[in-house]
């Protein structure tokens, strides 16, 4: 598992040096400060389709993971402390035995993606602000909860449940290079009952492409890095003009959100959460809301 590891972060800077063209990003040990901007290609989609898939089907299936107890106590602090520096320094084995105590514990999946993976992903931004690991150390630390996301998916799936039997589509925005958020929001509301569909890394066009030909009750954009608040306003715009339903609700998410949930309504959604298990919740008031209103008209 180890050499395998070596392979994807040699794949990983192999893609930014070899085939993405990178303007600003320093890899370890360079001077310049780094600008999270590639310019073409999709780093997301050959990390979530190509790599991961090829080390999730790497590991033994034969033991899993132990099943959900009755009792979820409530991650701590102190559990998003020890891990968060695994994410970037271990190998995906070790951040599984971490997972697998606190499902021993008698945590729930969904606790484990809301209160430590999300806060995990938020924890590797702060490294990064505070120049404690380069570019590439995000990126794997990313594409290791990713797998881990990808497992207990596999591993230990929703159980079938009554749902809003709605349809979100979840969406980094254009140009965001990191797809975790998105992939989260996708894996909790599939576990909540809709039906989800999610674009890993896609530009402007192929999202109003998406939204124009398929009837989605929502759509979730998630904003990983602040530069490309200005192109908000105008992809919610175009969404809601093209849209195959006129009455579709947008949501966004993002720390700039959860700094300030006010900016949600500037830049034109209908709603913001500061986690996935809240962003459900506001998806289902938002869209009964649209359909009490249709109906009412009809």
């Amino acid at each position: 598992m180890s050499s395998l590891f070596a392979y994807g972060r040699a794949q990983i800077a192999s893609v930014y040096r070899r085939h993405l063209p990178v303007r600003g990003v320093r890899f370890w040990g360079e001077a310049t400060k780094p600008v999270m901007a590639v310019s073409e290609g999709s780093l997301s989609a050959v990390i979530e389709h190509e790599i991961i898939p090829r080390l999730v089907a790497s590991r033994p299936r034969d033991t899993a993971l132990p099943g959900d107890r009755p009792a979820d106590p409530q991650i701590s602090d102190a559990d998003v402390v020890a891990f968060a520096p695994l994410a970037i320094t271990a190998e995906a084995d070790v951040l599984l035995d971490f997972i697998e105590a606190l499902i021993r514990r008698g945590v729930s999946v969904e606790s484990i993606l809301i209160e430590l993976l999300a806060p995990t992903a938020r924890v590797l931004g702060e490294y990064w602000e505070a120049d404690r690991c380069d570019f590439v150390d995000v990126t794997m630390g990313l594409w290791r909860l990713q797998e881990i996301v990808h497992e207990l998916s596999a591993k230990m799936p929703a159980a079938t449940r009554p749902g809003p039997q709605w349809r979100a589509l979840f969406t980094p925005m254009p140009g965001d290079q990191h797809s975790f958020g998105a992939m989260l929001l996708d894996e909790i509301f599939a576990r909540e009952g809709w039906f989800t569909d999610r674009l890993s890394e896609a530009s402007t066009p192929e999202i109003l492409e998406k939204v124009s030909s398929d009837w989605f009750d929502l759509v979730g954009l998630t904003l990983g890095c602040d530069s490309h608040m200005a192109a908000l306003p105008s992809l919610i715009s175009a969404i809601r003009s093209v849209s195959a339903n006129p009455g579709i609700a947008v949501m966004v998410g993002g720390r700039i959100f959860v700094e300030a949930p006010a900016r949600a309504t500037e830049v034109g959604a209908d709603g913001t959460a500061s986690d996935a298990r809240l962003a459900e919740k506001v998806a289902c008031g938002l869209v009964a809301r649209v359909t009490r209103r249709e109906f009412a008209r009809g």
